[in-house]
C-alpha cells in the first residue's frame, strides 16, 4: 500500500514555518554576536540569505531552508523542496555553486525506494540550477522532512536586500498566490489532475531569473515570496526600508486553480498566524471576501520574487520575467513615503 505523504506530517511546505511572532520572541532573546565585519547581509533585516565578503569581487552567499511534504509524490516533493531552498540564494542576486541535503525521514514507514525517490527530485532540480548536491545528513525521524543547505557567490555590488526598497519603486511580483490553499485542498481530498499540475509548475519554476536582476542598478529590492505570504514579506520590506506600500487589488495574480478552493473555505493554519501577525499593519478595500483576504496571507512554498525597481526600469523586469517563462508576473503596486504599511487598494 503507498503512504500518502502529506498524511504523515502535521503541516507542509513553507506553512510549516514557526509563526512571525513566535519568531520575533525567540530571535530577540538571542544573546549579542560577535560582529564580523566581512558579514555583509545577517540576521538583522530577516534577509533571504548571508552574504560574506571574501575580497573585493567575491562574497559566498549561503542558506538553508527544509519542511514537511507539501505533496504526496516523492520524487516532486524533493523538486519542490529544492527549489525552494535555491531561491533563498537567486533572491539577494547570487547564483548557486553547490548544496548539502538535509533529510529527516520514518524509515519504519517509508521504503527506500521511497526516499530515494525524494533525493532523487532533489537531485534533478539541483541539475537543473546548474549544481551538484555534494552530500548531507540524514536521520531517522517520526514525519518526513527534506531540504537543502545552499552555496552560493554574487559580487559585493551586486547584493539585492530587502531592505533597500525607494519610495516610488514600483513592485513586480514573479508568481501567482494561492500554493498554500492547493496544498491545503491536496491533503484533505486529493486534487484534480490538471489542478495538480499548476500547483506543480509554480512550485518547480526556479527563480533563477533573480542572479540577472543582481546585475540590474535599478532593482533596488528583492525578496522572495514564501512562509509569511505576500502580505509578510511585503512588510519585511516595508520594515526595512522604512517606508508604505500600496498595492492593487484586481493586479495581485492568483493561481487559477486556487480561487475556488479558497472560495469554499480551504485555508491553513499558517496562512491564519499569518494575518494575526501583520493585520494591524494593513488596510483591505471594505468588503473583501475572507477567501480573497486569506490568499494575501496565504504561505507560499517555492513561491515568487518580490521586485522593488526603479519606475523607468519596471517595464524591463516585467519583460525579463516573461521572456523567461514566469507568465503569471505582474506589476503590483509601489513602494511610497511613509510608515511601515501595506494598503491594499480595491
Amino acid at each position: 500500500m503507498t503512504i500518502r505523504l502529506t498524511t504523515l506530517a502535521h503541516g507542509g511546505g513553507c506553512g510549516c514555518k514557526v509563526s512571525p511572532a513566535l519568531l520575533d520572541e525567540i530571535l530577540s532573546g538571542l544573546p549579542a554576536q560577535f560582529r564580523d565585519p566581512a558579514m555583509l547581509v545577517g540576521i538583522e533585516t530577516k534577509d533571504d540569505a548571508i552574504v560574506y565578503r571574501i575580497n573585493d569581487t567575491t562574497a559566498i552567499v549561503a542558506t538553508t531552508d527544509f519542511f514537511m511534504p507539501v505533496v504526496d509524490d516523492p520524487f516532486d516533493f524533493g523538486a519542490i523542496a529544492a527549489a525552494n531552498a535555491l531561491s533563498d540564494i537567486y533572491a539577494v542576486g547570487g547564483r548557486p555553486l553547490f548544496a548539502l541535503a538535509i533529510a529527516g525521514m520514518p524509515v519504519g514507514l517509508l521504503g527506500p525506494e521511497t526516499i530515494g525517490a525524494i533525493m532523487a527530485g532533489g537531485v534533478d532540480m539541483a541539475a537543473k540550477a546548474g549544481i551538484m548536491i555534494g552530500g548531507g545528513h540524514s536521520i531517522d525521524a517520526p514525519e518526513p522532512i527534506y531540504g537543502l543547505a545552499v552555496v552560493g557567490i554574487v559580487h559585493p555590488d551586486r547584493i539585492k536586500r530587502n531592505c533597500t526598497a525607494r519610495a516610488q519603486d514600483v513592485l513586480v511580483l514573479g508568481k501567482a498566490l494561492g500554493v498554500g490553499v492547493l496544498s491545503h485542498a491536496l491533503k484533505q481530498h486529493g486534487l484534480s489532475a490538471q489542478d495538480y499540475a499548476e500547483l506543480r509548475a509554480t512550485t518547480t519554476k526556479l527563480n533563477a531569473i533573480g542572479a540577472d536582476f543582481g546585475a540590474i542598478e535599478a532593482v533596488h529590492a528583492m525578496t522572495d515570496v514564501t512562509g509569511f505570504g505576500l502580505i509578510g514579506h511585503l512588510r519585511e520590506v516595508c520594515e526595512g526600508s522604512n517606508l508604505g506600500a500600496q498595492l492593487r487589488l484586481a493586479d495581485i495574480p492568483l493561481l487559477a486553480a486556487a480561487v475556488p478552493y479558497a472560495q469554499v473555505g480551504h485555508n491553513t493554519g499558517a496562512g491564519t498566524r499569518n494575518r494575526g501577525a501583520h493585520e494591524a499593519h494593513v488596510s483591505l478595500p471594505e468588503g473583501l471576501p475572507d477567501w480573497h483576504r486569506n490568499l494575501l496571507y496565504d504561505p507560499q512554498t517555492s513561491g515568487g520574487l518580490l521586485v522593488s525597481v526603479a519606475p523607468e526600469a519596471a517595464g524591463a523586469v516585467l519583460e525579463m520575467f516573461h521572456a523567461q517563462g514566469y507568465a503569471a508576473a505582474a506589476i503590483i503596486g509601489e513602494m511610497v513615503a511613509g510608515p511601515a504599511r501595506v494598503a491594499v487598494l480595491g
